[in-house]
């Protein structure tokens, strides 16, 4: 953490101090590693046992920089279905796959691979709030 000292003002800079010196007196107050991890040992043995079996020292450490898994979303149903190919479907989620990628360059719509009576069409991420598309279906 860097902090630009430049840019504080003599009250931020006082606060600063105080607190560094907080800090300061905490951190040598505490004991060293060696002497807590003796008396921890210590402790274990004498009431029969060993570190090793009170603390799981062979289970893996989540890691430090990732986030914790999120839950994968349900599957969700099938919205597109290219009429060619009738194993090339899409859910809407996700990337365009490519077989619809290219019949949308070619200038066919979207909205015209939809499957009547499951589909409804996916919202473009660029589309402007509030903004209705409506798309009946025949």
């Amino acid at each position: 953490m860097k902090i630009d000292v430049d840019a504080l003002t003599l009250p931020e800079l006082d606060a600063l101090l105080v607190a560094a010196e907080r800090r300061k007196k905490l951190l040598a107050s505490r004991r060293p590693v060696a002497v807590v991890r003796s008396a921890l040992i210590a402790f274990a043995e004498s009431h029969g046992y060993a570190i090793d079996a009170l603390i799981d020292a062979g289970s893996p450490a989540p890691a430090a920089g990732r986030p914790a898994k999120k839950h994968k979303r349900a599957k969700a149903a099938v919205k597109y279905r290219d009429p060619d190919n009738r194993r090339n479907t899409w859910s809407g989620r996700g990337r365009m796959p490519r077989w619809l990628a290219d019949k949308t360059k070619r200038g066919q719509s979207a909205a015209d691979f939809l499957i009547p009576g499951l589909g409804r069409p996916t919202a473009k991420k660029r589309s402007s709030i509030g903004q209705r598309t409506v798309y009946k279906q025949g």
